[in-house]
């Protein structure tokens, strides 16, 4: 049998037994030689740092240090970055791509439970659900008799911001429904568009049409307030905006003036700052649903991550190309 590759783990240790469950890492140590127990949390520490001079393959996740020159002068054997998580900006660096190291995200995998959780919110705001919980709530009786109007998923209008990952898995996860759904996306075309299945429209246009708007492009200077006053001020009443995204991407000023005034609800899972102070009326506006940054992998799901960096590793070993190696060049305007 072939000597195994060395790996090591680089993020917050207790994360590694949650994404790494007994069986995962069984079928990972078939394939490299890694100690669970030593867990990069700080490049520095001396025990690392040894552990680097032989280290062929990191295996990151949350809490990775950043991978700068001089760590990776301390690795001179590594060939592969495989991230147990989304975004690899956090922690690499112009270094990385310089030396032609491998890099790999599990963010396809973290994408399907915000997509899920993107789902659910969808429908549930086209059934005006928060607002008919919290009316039952306060009068303990039905506030209505009959059937009830203004509400209902048939032919509501839902608007994507981004065709990331994210987006694009959300645009299959809605095709069951009877929806109407447009795209907004500066690298997106009509034939593009067209083959996800979806109407493309510039922002103004969906964000003036659509009954729910859902954010999924990432986060850049370009996009910060990419939901600004303008943007909020064209949206239809009584529509609702959903951002599982990046709090940054959206206004909160300018969000929080058009609450106030009732004109439209959000459905909130990233906020900025994130946490929100104590004090931010965004906690008590009645058309304000938020939710504390739950939409990506969670519990169990954080174990698909794994199952993710396995494939990759499989791959790499045995000379195929990574299914989920990320491209430099798109970096930038990634999520």
């Amino acid at each position: 049998m072939p000597e195994r590759p060395v790996a090591m783990f680089a993020m917050t240790a207790e994360n590694v037994p949650q994404i790494f469950p007994p069986a995962t890492l069984a079928r990972l140590r078939d394939f490299v030689d890694i100690d669970p127990a030593l867990v990069a949390e700080d490049f520095t520490d001396a025990r690392v740092r040894d552990a680097l001079a032989e280290t062929e393959i990191l295996i990151t996740g949350w809490g990775c240090p950043a991978l700068d020159p001089a760590t990776l002068d301390a690795a001179p054997k590594l060939r592969a970055v495989l991230h147990a998580a989304g975004s690899v900006k956090s922690f690499t660096t112009p270094a990385v791509w310089e030396r032609g190291i491998a890099v790999s995200s599990a963010a396809g995998s973290n994408a399907l439970p915000v997509a899920e959780y993107t789902l659910a919110m969808i429908l549930l705001a086209g059934k005006d659900l928060f607002a008919h919980r919290d009316r039952l709530r306060t009068r303990r009786a039905f506030p209505h008799e009959g059937i009830v109007p203004g509400i209902g998923n048939f032919g509501r209008r839902v608007g994507i911001v981004g065709a990331s990952r994210i987006g694009r898995r959300l645009i299959e996860l809605l095709r069951p429904f009877d929806l109407e759904v447009s795209l907004a996306d500066p690298y997106v075309d009509e034939a593009g568009a067209g083959a996800l299945g979806v109407s493309l429209l510039s922002l103004d246009d969906l964000l003036r049409t659509s009954d729910i708007v859902t954010i999924h492009a990432p986060e850049t200077a370009e996009t910060r307030h990419l939901i600004g006053r303008r943007e909020l001020a064209r949206m239809a009443g009584g529509s609702v905006l959903i951002n599982t995204a990046r709090g940054s991407l959206v206004d909160h000023g300018a969000l929080i003036e058009e609450l106030r005034a009732g004109r439209i609800s959000a459905i909130l899972d990233v906020t900025e700052p994130e946490p929100l102070p104590a004090d931010s009326p965004l906690y008590d506006l009645p058309n304000a649903f938020i939710t504390p940054h739950l939409a990506g992998s969670q519990g169990n799901e954080v174990a698909r991550l794994g199952l993710t960096v396995v494939d990759e590793i499989e791959r790499l070993l045995s000379g195929r190309e990574l299914a989920y190696r990320v491209d430099r060049e798109v970096l930038d305007r990634a999520a």
